[in-house]
């Protein structure tokens, strides 16, 4: 018996939310190549322009491109309106927006920008296009996490508890849906060799730092694990870090190691 590909499995056309570079690049590449028409949304406008020019050129499909600010509080019901008309049938939500600091020197209004383009946002598109798969009962959802979402992260407090949300989520709607048709997996990615990472000028944290992975190593362990389970961390390095964090160590400790790690990887 020959497998499904992509489209064969969900339909014609995935969504990509955060797609202008980076872990949302390399999504929109694989969804191509796999044969799906797709729909980039990013705030940047050049780049995902760019990167759809290549995508319709290489693999021949169809690429809507949509800017808006995902930070905003009418991120999600915008999308929504501007996407009325298409039968959306894989999402990925990769945008992520974190800081980087000490949670009382960031302002409150900074915190609800990451709140709303970590939770709030994809928390809106996927009950309206997620839904809609249930009641097709075919589609996919794929919810990116973090790492630093699996347990307490000093100096990234907001975007791991954020993080930790959509990991529970997906875990949560894999369940409900799995018998559905609708196939959702949280993908909990650690460091990656994206630009925004990059940007981040981290620092050396000596034999505790992570283990950089490129962006096309998750979205390949991502895709082969959709449908087979709730959640997969990425990267065997990463898998081994998070066994030893979260079942050897106390709570405690593994707390303090991520922080401490982040400390120094930032010089706070």
């Amino acid at each position: 018996m020959l497998l499904m590909n992509l489209q064969q499995r969900y339909g014609k056309t995935a969504l990509v939310a955060g797609a202008s570079e980076g872990i949302g690049a390399a999504f929109a590449r694989y969804l191509a190549k796999e044969g799906m028409n797709l729909i980039l949304i990013a705030r940047r406008v050049e780049p995902m322009v760019v990167l759809a020019g290549e995508l319709e050129e290489k693999y021949k499909v169809q690429v809507q491109t949509v800017s808006y600010d995902l930070s905003k509080a009418d991120a999600a019901q915008t999308l929504i309106d501007t996407l009325s008309s298409w039968e959306i049938d894989l999402m990925v939500y990769n945008a992520g927006l974190s800081y980087i600091g000490e949670f009382e020197k960031n302002d409150l209004a900074q915190h609800l920008q990451i709140a709303y383009t970590n939770v709030l946002t994809p928390l809106g598109l996927l009950q309206a296009f997620g839904s809609k798969m249930v009641e097709r009962k075919r589609g996919a959802v794929v919810l990116m996490g973090s790492l630093a979402g699996l347990q307490g992260a000093g100096h990234l407090s907001v975007y791991a508890a954020t993080k930790a949300f959509n990991t529970i989520l997906g875990e949560s709607l894999w369940y409900e849906w799995k018998d559905k048709g609708v196939d959702v997996i949280a993908c909990v990615a650690g460091a990656t060799s994206s630009p925004n990472f990059i940007n981040t000028k981290p620092k050396k944290a000596g034999l505790i730092e992570p283990k950089v992975q490129t962006p096309d190593e998750v979205v390949e362990e991502c895709f082969a694990n959709l449908g087979k389970q709730p959640r997969i961390i990425t990267g065997g390095a990463n898998r081994l870090a998070s066994f030893f964090m979260h079942r050897i160590l106390p709570r405690k400790l593994a707390i303090k190691i991520m922080g401490d790690t982040t400390r120094k990887m930032y010089g706070l």
